[in-house]
């Protein structure tokens, strides 16, 4: 990485509710300022500490039972990559048709869009809500620029779920009043990245559940948990059907199932349809 990221003091940014730090103690978790500040984009990314979290759940593709498994430590999104971003990426690689119509769909559901005189903007004062309509390539384009990756599915379920091994980000039970969903979202669709700060993950993580589905880099395999629970950590080196793994739930359906923590979902890489968040190693 040509920048090193630089620590964040949150009073710098307004829009965080103090509630991240104040109410989870981040840094009397993990003994050090937990935010930094990544170079390229912008997003915040917030340090998960190596060691064991407990993940899976009942469903066969879950592993059938909730267990114990070991990463390393990594950065996560605090938040989604939000419109502003996405437009201020592609202004910088400049995709020709090809790339841009394979990346995102420009389309009414979509608040970036090409200006008249060149370039692309956020729009609809929509600057801070989450990118949709990004298909898996297109979200890999936008972290391999931002110096970045997608998370695998073992890392985006412990920067949701703790690891305690609880069922939402919250704790053991659904309330619908802590994330964007179908059943609260008016006559909205997603709410602004920062939206719903009660419903942030013990890291400080907000709308892990919600708000938008996120893609990860693994494809998805309905055996893998069960290899993950067997020790084998290795993500799936092919895809099985032809889909990639998508986490979180988002702002259009109601089944509580589809918000926990350790759903399982997945989609062809190529659907234009879903968001993502930032996340990097350790060290580049």
């Amino acid at each position: 990485m040509a920048d090193s990221p630089k620590e964040v003091h949150l009073e710098a940014y307004p829009e965080i509710p103090v509630l991240t730090l104040s109410d989870f103690s981040l840094k009397e978790i993990l003994g050090v300022d937990p935010i930094i500040e990544n170079p390229q984009d912008g997003s915040l990314l917030v340090l998960i500490p190596g060691g064991k979290f407990l993940a899976g759940g009942l469903r066969s593709d879950e592993g059938g039972e909730i267990f114990e498994v070991e990463l390393p430590t990594f950065y996560a999104g605090l938040t989604t990559v939000t419109n502003a971003q996405y437009a201020r990426f592609l202004n910088e690689v400049k995709p020709n048709k090809t790339d841009l119509e394979k990346w995102i769909r420009l389309d009414s559901d979509c608040f970036v869009r090409a200006k008249s005189g060149g370039g692309y903007e956020a729009y609809g004062n929509n600057e801070k809500h989450p990118v949709v309509s990004v298909s898996w390539y297109g979200a890999e384009a936008y972290c391999k620029w931002a110096s970045g990756r997608l998370p695998s599915e073992l890392e985006w379920e412990k920067a949701s779920r703790f690891t305690d091994g609880r069922e939402f980000p919250w704790g053991k039970d659904w309330d619908k009043s802590l994330c964007r969903n179908a059943e609260n979202k008016g006559t909205e669709t997603t709410s602004q990245v920062f939206g719903y700060p009660k419903g942030v993950s013990p890291w400080g993580l907000y709308q892990v559940s919600g708000n938008v589905w996120e893609w990860c880099q693994d494809w998805y395999d309905e055996e893998a948990y069960k290899r993950y629970k067997a020790g084998n950590l290795k993500s799936p080196s092919s895809d099985i059907i032809g889909y990639i793994v998508l986490r979180g739930g988002s702002e259009y359906i109601d089944y509580e199932d589809g918000f926990r923590c350790a759903h399982c979902y997945g989609d062809d890489p190529t659907s234009r349809g879903y968001g993502f968040r930032l996340f990097r190693s350790l060290t580049p």
